[in-house]
């Protein structure tokens, strides 16, 4: 990866998933990349779960919450959506977030770096965005 950082678009594999979704915005590709990390048994791939983490972050923007460094350029995007249609993803979305902290290939990543609380707050943050 060559972009890296705590917050949750601060990686290839998320910036990446921000510009399909900002090019292709629907709730199917947003679900599609919760489901394939909330439903996961096995360890899951980082970049699998960069991908729940920026999904994650746009179903909290949609409801109204985004972060601080939510990508200026999906704003137009997410506001052309409908929050009172994204309950299943909000719970989708949750379930993934607490998967990725969890057991994750991100999760041992940054349990070894210096940044690791400040992972982990990011990950607290965001669940409670979408609360």
């Amino acid at each position: 990866m060559g972009t890296w950082g705590y917050y949750n678009f601060d990686n290839d594999a998320a910036a990446d998933f921000a510009e399909d979704f900002r090019d292709n915005h629907n709730e199917a590709k947003l679900l599609e990349a919760l489901v394939a990390v909330a439903e996961e048994e096995d360890f899951i791939d980082g970049d699998a779960a960069s991908e729940a983490l920026a999904a994650a972050e746009i179903v909290a923007a949609i409801l109204g919450k985004p972060s601080r460094d939510f990508p200026a350029d999906l704003i137009p995007v997410i506001k052309k959506l409908d929050a009172a249609e994204s309950e299943d993803l909000r719970e989708m979305a949750q379930q993934a977030v607490q998967a990725v902290a969890k057991k994750s290939q991100l999760q041992e990543m940054w349990s070894k770096n210096e940044a690791a609380e400040d992972w982990q707050h990011t990950q607290q943050d965001l669940l409670h965005r979408l609360t």
